[in-house]
């Protein structure tokens, strides 16, 4: 699913060469659930970049979703992009369109027919729990409401893994609770799920897989709990 093997990235930063991940090795399995955490300046979105394909490893190679990352044609990566979902913080939905065309908006993108959409994206907020909120507008819907549709609109595209870059930073505790318990729902469901997360309550709370990066080096891997 994810391989890195010996990846250092390095930028060059007012004449100097700054390293923001230091020989990093870490694999990733196919049906895992992770929590990517560390301080601010650690590495993490360094690492989801690379993942992505939004950055290239200056040492080292990436392996995700059988692409090699370091080798990877610019026509490639809508492809591979295309096997990940990704939900952000700020949830990232457009204002002026209900919560159906949001998700199907993802759909769209990718070229699918109106009758797959008109399929998949009910089934898609079903499972999200928001069969009720098809026809509401963003600013109509609660917070953790409108969490669970950019999880939907991640989720859409049916991606081997999804990565949630701090899911849970705008909600309070219990809402915070109730997307982990979501994406854990779906990751047992057989998506690979990589939480990045600097919320330690919710890491201990839920005892998976925690990946510990500090100045750009694994510091810690392991069960939480």
């Amino acid at each position: 699913m994810i391989e890195f093997s010996n990846v250092t990235k390095a930028y060059t930063n007012k004449d100097r060469e700054v390293h923001a991940l230091c020989g990093v090795d870490l694999v990733i399995e196919d049906g895992e659930f992770a929590f990517l955490v560390g301080h601010s300046g650690s590495g993490k979105s360094t690492i989801i970049k690379l993942i992505t394909g939004e950055l290239k490893p200056t040492e080292g190679s990436v392996h995700v979703n059988g692409y090699s990352l370091d080798r990877i044609r610019k026509r490639e990566i809508p492809f591979l992009r295309r096997t990940i979902g990704v939900v952000y913080q700020d949830f990232r939905l457009i204002k002026n369109m209900t919560v159906y065309e949001n998700v199907a908006f993802a759909m769209r993108v990718i070229g699918a027919r109106e009758e797959e959409i008109a399929e998949r994206v009910p089934y898609v907020l079903s499972l999200v729990g928001l069969e009720g909120k098809s026809d509401s507008k963003p600013d109509e819907i609660s917070g953790g409401e409108q969490q669970r549709v950019a999880v939907a609109r991640a989720l859409v595209n049916n991606p081997s893994m999804i990565i949630a870059d701090e899911p849970t930073g705008n909600l309070d505790q219990d809402l915070a609770v109730d997307i982990m318990s979501l994406l854990e729902e779906i990751n047992n469901l057989g998506t690979t799920i990589l939480v990045v997360t600097h919320a330690k309550d919710l890491v201990e709370r839920f005892k998976k897989r925690v990946i510990v990066l500090d100045k750009g080096l694994v510091v810690s891997d392991g069960m939480e709990g």
